[in-house]
């Protein structure tokens, strides 16, 4: 027995009610609940298929055999390639590239694996345009142009690929629901499905997804719950660098990031991504310092500038670190080197723009404050790594061996950091001078020496 339930469904944050309301109820969007047709089955329909309980020694335990994307640094993000039957969701602003680099991905990954690409956006001639334009090369790749999504499932069922591309997921439509593509109920329905059918047959799933006006991905919270792994494709349409960014894996660590520069003919890894955020110039107002993002140790420059204010309340701009992070630096500052800046606007920027949430990076932030303030400059040939704490001490900081060995890597010949648990100088004898300070004021006089 089936019959047909009516309900309404926030649009914008995806509640169910039973009757329509004005203002939803949960987010307090206005005209945003729509009403929406759905199917309703016995609860005894499907019992003939159901999945019995097994005990848990039984389950298989042999190690997972993941497969190359094509890409060292999307496989990073992916936590060392790509598993069988797991589902990615891939969200970016429009333009951004996130056909580019899945096209891209798909052809490599067809050399050795069998892969067919649906697109619901656009028609086959248009990607084969785009295709031409990367110089791709195939050899088991089929494209669908399709946005029906039972028929998409039978094509996946009849090809049995080892890996399969929805683009995107707004774009397709259950001709179950009476509701319009991109809808909550259908982005959750068809996920739901393709989930399933990518689960049942071992066939990794990427799914590429539309993000709203503030940079979250569009559709419904359950969207990025039901997935493995949430990957954000980040940029501007002015620099030509590409950041990959993982927020959810459930095989590899999240925060993990990859990064690329976009080019006429598609996206290129960068190597040696410290060489983008960093410049050799040895100048007052800049100070670098080493961040970890995932497990990737990363150089970049703190770039600073302060100068006296002509307002009663002096300006703090920042650019890639938290402007309360700079507040608190500078308080700590005022507090105990005892240096005024009540009186001077502050503007802080990372090299490149690129977003820094390690607190290590504090102790460069405050030397490149000094050194602008000073119009000294640090230490040639420095970096600075450590935690600034409210009472003025620099505070221990994770991963300190792997920094200071991309230190020593890109060539930098001091490093001041907390004081260590371990002796690391014998370490890195004769490759790069560690130098351990407590607090500030330890740091500001090893910093200008002349």
């Amino acid at each position: 027995m089936s019959s047909k339930l009516s309900t309404f469904i926030c649009q914008n944050c995806g509640t169910e009610t039973s009757q329509y309301f004005g203002k939803c109820l949960n987010c307090n969007s206005w005209n945003s609940i729509v009403e929406e047709i759905k199917s309703k089955r016995s609860k005894y329909q499907d019992i003939k298929n159901s999945k019995k309980a097994i005990p848990f020694n039984e389950i298989s335990s042999k190690k997972i055999s993941r497969f190359t994307s094509g890409f060292k640094e999307f496989d990073r993000v992916l936590g060392g390639g790509i598993v069988p039957g797991s589902v990615v969701l891939i969200g970016g602003e429009p333009g951004i590239g996130k056909s580019t680099i899945v096209l891209q991905s798909a052809g490599k990954i067809s050399l050795s694996e069998k892969v067919l690409y649906v697109t619901a956006e656009e028609s086959l001639e248009q990607v084969k345009i785009r295709w031409e334009r990367l110089k791709q090369d195939s050899f088991d790749l089929k494209i669908l142009a399709e946005t029906n999504l039972s028929q998409i499932i039978e094509e996946i069922k009849r090809i049995n690929p080892s890996f399969a591309i929805i683009d995107s997921i707004q774009a397709i439509h259950n001709h179950e629901m009476e509701s319009s593509p991109g809808s909550v109920s259908q982005v959750r329905a068809c996920s739901s499905e393709l989930q399933n059918l990518a689960k049942d047959n071992n066939i990794a799933l990427l799914i590429i997804g539309h993000v709203t006006k503030d940079g979250a991905l569009a559709g419904p919270k359950t969207l990025e719950h039901l997935v493995d792994v949430v990957i954000n494709f980040e940029g501007d349409k002015i620099s030509s660098h590409r950041l990959l960014r993982s927020i959810k894996n459930r095989f590899g660590s999240t925060f993990e990031i990859g990064i690329f520069e976009m080019l006429e003919a598609g996206l290129r890894e960068i190597k040696n991504p410290s060489s983008i955020f960093t410049n050799k110039e040895n100048i007052s107002g800049v100070a670098t310092t080493i961040t970890n993002e995932g497990t990737r140790p990363l150089a970049v420059d703190i770039q600073a500038l302060v100068s006296k204010t002509f307002y009663s309340n002096p300006r703090r701009t920042t650019t890639g670190i938290n402007i309360n992070r700079l507040h608190q630096i500078l308080a700590v500052i005022e507090k105990h080197v005892d240096i005024k800046l009540s009186e001077f606007d502050c503007y802080v920027a990372t090299g490149g723009g690129f977003a820094i949430n390690d607190p290590s990076s504090d102790l460069g932030v405050a030397i490149s404050i000094l050194s602008s303030l000073k119009n000294i400059p640090p230490l040639a040939s420095s970096s600075f790594i450590g935690e600034l704490g409210l009472s003025g001490q620099v505070r221990k900081t994770n991963n300190l061996r792997t920094k200071i060995e991309e230190a020593a890597r890109l060539g930098i010949k001091n490093i001041v950091v907390p004081k260590l648990e371990e002796d690391l100088n014998n370490n890195f004898k004769n490759i790069i001078n560690i130098k351990e300070i407590s607090n500030i004021k330890e740091a500001l006089v090893y910093s200008f020496r002349q």
